[in-house]
């Protein structure tokens, strides 16, 4: 067995899933908040847009965005010091934009939930909308936020394709549980790959048993 590609993604699933968390719930406090539907449906087909994307096409877009010689790819190599590309890193970014319209529709699907009246209440009695969000609106939310979570990194860890493009396959840096499945399969290691593929599925059943 790998382990360095089962280190490697869990790495990538566990900070990909703090980053999407977070992002997640500032993403669905401020759609929520927005008043104008139409602002509100072009934000919301915008954050839900990798959901209905192939994978492929996905990591070919960040790829175009973030390769060395692309003006953001650029940037941040020669300012920041940091490459995306073909690095550990490639592996979280991809990870992130995938994972994150499951995060996104669960929580936000939660806040709609959340009782309107409530809201006013807080409000008439002072209370900023910082401490609305923060002690009424997540206590309330909780549960849907979590199963977001939980299905962002389930996505995170089972991601091939978004992977494949930006991150490549190299072995003991971007390869992942999938990857090395997809790698076995091609040199006709099928034994190797069914273990792999075991493996895999007993992580994200212990991760999504009720």
């Amino acid at each position: 067995m790998d382990l360095s590609a089962v280190w490697i993604s869990m790495k990538t699933a566990s900070l990909s899933v703090a980053i999407t968390f977070i992002l997640g719930i500032i993403a669905d406090w401020a759609v929520v908040s927005i008043r104008n539907e139409k602002i509100k449906g072009i934000v919301d087909g915008i954050l839900t847009l990798p959901l209905v994307l192939p994978p492929t096409v996905v990591g070919f877009l960040l790829l175009y965005i973030n390769g060395v010689n692309r003006p953001l790819g650029r940037w941040l190599l020669e300012w920041m010091g940091v490459k995306i590309v073909f690095n550990w890193s490639a592996t979280v970014v991809a990870a992130v934009v995938i994972s994150l319209p499951l995060m996104y529709r669960s929580a936000r699907g939660a806040f709609e939930q959340v009782d309107q009246t409530l809201i006013y209440a807080a409000r008439t009695l002072g209370m900023s909308e910082f401490s609305i969000f923060r002690r009424v609106a997540m206590p309330l939310a909780l549960p849907g936020i979590v199963a977001g979570g939980i299905l962002a990194f389930a996505r995170g860890l089972g991601e091939f394709g978004a992977i494949a493009m930006i991150a490549g396959n190299i072995v003991g840096k971007t390869r992942t549980l999938p990857l090395v499945v997809y790698s076995l399969v091609a040199g006709g290691d099928m034994k190797g790959a069914t273990h792999m593929w075991l493996y895999l599925w007993w992580s994200l059943s212990l991760l999504l048993w009720p």
